[in-house]
């Protein structure tokens, strides 16, 4: 796996890791239409939740408003991921600082037509390995829906572990909060 330090401008993408299969860069506003299928899908919307982007340039404003920022901020942030054969976008992968956490977040999505194929695997364990080597995070979690048994699976696969639930707003709904490492609490 290769590491690249981002350099990041708001309108060209930045080649971050690469992995056997997967290229793994940062999210321009070009990649709106990918953001805009991705974050419609069901199983985004069940298990993640609706973000309302119902156009191109709501899914332009997510990104620039999200993983766009959340670069400029931390130096960090979500990966759009694709084949390196044919740079077919198939989803994103990377680490989120949420206010409501205190930890760093793993986080992954993929289009259903490419699951199953260990992509998304293959992607987090990347984008683990370059929190924990390239940024020097001594801890990173990761938080899902208890009924996603397919991410909770991912997740057991690259050595998280299930430390408890937690509600990451009032009046929300609890997830679970998986740990990498794991700590006894």
């Amino acid at each position: 796996m290769a590491c690249l330090a981002p350099t990041m401008t708001p309108t060209s993408p930045t080649h971050v890791l690469d992995t056997e299969r997967l290229r793994l860069r940062t999210l321009g506003e070009d990649d709106a239409a990918f953001i805009l299928e991705l974050v419609n899908e069901p199983s985004w919307l069940q298990f993640i939740g609706d973000r309302g982007v119902r156009s191109v340039e709501q899914a332009r404003d997510y990104i620039v408003k999200g993983p766009m920022a959340m670069f400029a901020r931390h130096g960090f942030g979500l990966y759009l991921t694709e084949l390196k054969d044919g740079s077919e976008p198939i989803g994103i992968c990377g680490l989120i600082q949420r206010d409501s956490l205190p930890d760093v977040d793993l986080g992954f999505a993929f289009l259903p037509r490419f699951w199953g194929r260990g992509y998304a695997r293959e992607a987090a364990a990347a984008a683990l390995a370059h929190g924990l080597g390239a940024l020097g995070l001594k801890r990173i979690v990761a938080i899902t829906s208890p009924d996603n048994q397919r991410s909770i699976r991912l997740l057991e696969r690259i050595g998280f572990g299930h430390e408890r639930r937690v509600a990451l707003s009032e009046g929300e709904a609890e997830v679970d909060l998986f740990a990498h490492p794991a700590r006894a609490d």
